[in-house]
């Protein structure tokens, strides 16, 4: 037995730019972007064609963090009234900011208790988010959740609600047009781990299997494409549909094993979150070998029959991209490897995973991937 539900409206294709007036309507609306100079050149259109909005959000940062967060939900008190809908205009962390913003409506000290607490749901607003990716990757413009980090301690938290899914998702790929090859890398391997995460998964079903499928296969085939010719909008749009259809997989299963590795690697050591969720993937393939059922067919569509071979040509791919699949390519000692391991099986992303720590270790260590001293 199995479900699938995903609200989100969906608008997809070039200069869909042009529907998010009518799509704001009579409403008062906050603009959540970037401050640099195509955000400014998008603003001043948007601006023009559905009115000057109450309030713009442009000093937005990766990896939204409590204490940013924080003062920019103040802004919203000198408002004479809340927003009826906000527009986030970029990249995930737009997105996922934007969703803070419309849970807080001024008071961050209600978003953090829920995060920490899991208390206080009931008086979190619902502010309507019309969502509109400039990059191919996080898929947070399908999903009812948005990622929060408290960099302070260490901490990366998942405000996770039902109103949170956007009421509409405006996918543009020529909004992507312009980005460079590291960005474009870091959002295209976050969207293949959103699509392979969401397979070896135990909330997966075969709806979201079907769309992993679709997005991982394309992605393996057009990313390093796009990445010989950045200004193809033909295949900035294929990388797009993929990423729309990778959040479309895990917006029902959530992540799993993969990213509960990489949060500690991000806030550790810096790595860029596509990079850290990624670099494991080919280790978790091989400790997932045999698994069977649907989730093993839809591995094999992806990686063909011999599911061993497939994560040989998948260090393959990622190698070729210049992303290498051990711990220490990224600054990580083994030394720090064991506790990393240990709280990312214990976590909850941990817990969707299909397999087992004892299976990863294996695969790891009998690739030379991890050296590890006895625990």
């Amino acid at each position: 037995m199995w479900s699938y539900k995903n609200p989100v409206r969906i608008l997809f294709g070039t200069d869909r730019f042009a529907t998010i007036a009518s799509l704001i309507g009579n409403r008062a609306y906050a603009l959540v972007t970037y401050p640099d100079a195509p955000f400014q050149t998008l603003t001043a259109r948007l601006e023009a064609e559905a009115g000057k909005p109450l309030l713009v959000v442009s000093d937005i940062a990766p990896n939204p963090d409590y204490r940013l967060l924080a003062t920019q939900c103040e802004r919203f008190l000198s408002l004479c009234a809340q927003p009826e809908v906000i527009v986030a205009l970029g990249g995930g962390s737009v997105i996922d900011s934007a969703k803070v913003f419309a849970s807080a409506a001024g008071d961050f000290s209600k978003v953090r208790r829920h995060l920490e607490t899991g208390d206080g749901a009931s008086e979190l607003s619902s502010i309507p988010v019309i969502a509109v990716p400039t990059t191919a990757g996080t898929g947070s413009e399908v999903t009812c959740w948005a990622t929060v980090w408290d960099e302070e301690k260490g901490r990366k938290y998942s405000l996770a609600r039902e109103a949170l899914y956007p009421e509409t998702a405006v996918v543009d790929p020529a909004l992507m047009l312009g980005k460079p090859y590291g960005l474009t890398l870091a959002t295209g391997l976050d969207a293949l781990s959103h699509s392979i995460e969401s397979i070896w998964n135990v909330n997966a079903n075969p709806v979201s299997a079907r769309h992993a499928v679709a997005a991982a296969s394309a992605i393996l085939v057009d990313l390093p494409a796009l990445l010989r010719d950045l200004g193809n909008l033909d295949l900035r749009s294929r990388i797009a549909e993929a990423s729309l259809n990778a959040g479309l997989a895990f917006s029902n299963t959530k992540t799993a094993i993969a990213h509960n590795l990489s949060y500690p690697i991000t806030l550790g050591w810096g790595v860029q979150h596509g990079i850290a969720c990624s670099f494991t993937l080919p280790t978790v393939l091989r400790s997932v070998v045999g698994i069977g059922g649907f989730r093993e067919a839809a591995l094999k569509q992806i990686f063909g029959d011999d599911l061993r071979k497939g994560a040989d040509d998948l260090d393959e791919f990622l190698a070729s991209l210049g992303v290498g699949n051990r711990f220490s390519d990224h600054g990580v000692p083994d030394t720090a490897c064991r506790t990393i391991i240990d709280e990312a099986f214990a976590g909850e992303r941990g817990k969707n995973f299909i397999g087992s720590k004892e299976s990863f270790l294996e695969a790891a260590t009998q690739t030379g991937v991890l050296k590890l001293s006895p625990a």
